[in-house]
């Protein structure tokens, strides 16, 4: 059955990748808003493809008439930058939280499934050795750690799409994302420093600043998707045979990349130093610590591991990843150095 999808932020990480996806691969049609166009080069030409440029707290006619229209949405709008967590929280709240509300008040009010993106930071400091979405405790910090600000928010659209399923018969997915990674995720121009995610700031510190600055000394474990292996979840999620993502949430990842960011780091050094072009740049890279108040403010509290359960996703989509860690850095890689070539120690 062909479908209308109504993707915000459609120029997004997420967006722009499930969007190419779903051109070259369905016959289903695609809506898009967002402020910009970049990352959607290869789209824009498709007739099965309509953009408009636009914000979801300002174009509110617009995104109320193509929700009635469509079959599925996705908001994929958010802010997801832990720098910002701490520098501008009530921006955070009003759009991770307030705008996307409205959003899902509109998907209860014409009965439209949405498909929402939660986060594996609702999980927060959880000890539990692997989240499970079914049973895990989601454990935050104090009040006066605002980096929470962004988990909470999300944790409660969580909590009232849940609801609005029991009380409403709301058709929706949650789905929870672990450090996807791939090209497409953040520019790294030397003037982003500090206001990217990890695996694109430390591209960035390579070839811009000459050090990785490691918070705390880099101790914290994470769990890191390839792009691709998460868009093929989020296809069978649309697809939604047999009604198996109904009403259900998943994570999406991959935990078997499970390493620490210090780990990551010296990866991540090692594997630029493959390409020749950019190995003198990588051969005097500075690995340094830095206090996390020092580098985020006294607001910032960090979590010491994220690692998946992905029997849901395993059950009910009859997905798992497949791509390891080293190969979807040299595939980010290989797009952010401008396809410069590559020793075959790398591949």
């Amino acid at each position: 059955m062909s479908l209308k999808v109504l993707i915000l932020g459609v120029n997004g990480f997420i967006g722009n990748s499930l969007t190419e996806r779903i051109l070259a691969s369905k016959d289903w049609e695609v809506y898009g808003m967002d402020m910009a166009s970049d990352k959607l080069e290869n789209c824009l030409d498709n007739p099965r493809f309509t953009f408009v440029e636009g914000d979801i707290t300002i174009n509110k006619e617009w995104i109320a008439y193509h929700i009635k229209k469509c079959d599925v949405i996705l908001p994929l709008v958010a802010i997801a930058t832990p720098s910002l967590y701490v520098k501008d929280p009530l921006k955070v709240f009003e759009l991770d939280f307030e705008a996307n509300l409205e959003i899902i008040r509109q998907c209860v009010r014409y009965k439209k499934r949405v498909i929402f993106p939660s986060t594996s930071e609702v999980y927060g400091m959880s000890q539990d050795a692997e989240f499970s979405e079914e049973d895990t405790s989601l454990v935050l910090g104090p009040i006066h750690k605002q980096r929470w600000i962004y988990s909470c928010s999300k944790q409660l659209l969580d909590r009232v799409i849940y609801a609005y399923g029991v009380h409403e018969q709301l058709p929706y997915t949650i789905f929870r994302p672990f450090n996807w990674l791939g090209p497409k995720l953040d520019r790294i121009d030397e003037h982003k420093e500090g206001s990217s995610r990890v695996v694109t700031l430390f591209i960035s510190n390579i070839l811009h600043h000459g050090e990785i600055k490691l918070v705390d000394g880099g101790k914290q474990r994470r769990s890191f998707t390839y792009i691709d292996d998460g868009i093929d979840a989020l296809i069978k999620i649309i697809e939604n045979k047999d009604n198996c993502a109904h009403q259900r949430i998943f994570n999406i990842g991959n935990p078997k990349n499970d390493v620490s960011i210090k780990e990551l780091a010296e990866l991540l050094v090692q594997l630029v130093k493959e390409y020749p072009a950019y190995k003198n740049l990588a051969d005097k890279v500075k690995i340094s610590t830095v206090q996390a108040e020092e580098h985020y403010g006294k607001h910032y509290q960090d979590l010491g591991f994220r690692v998946p359960s992905i029997r849901n996703a395993k059950t009910y989509l009859g997905w798992e990843p497949k791509m390891d860690l080293k190969t979807a850095l040299l595939k980010t890689l290989d797009y952010h150095l401008d396809g410069s070539k590559r020793t075959s120690s790398a591949a």
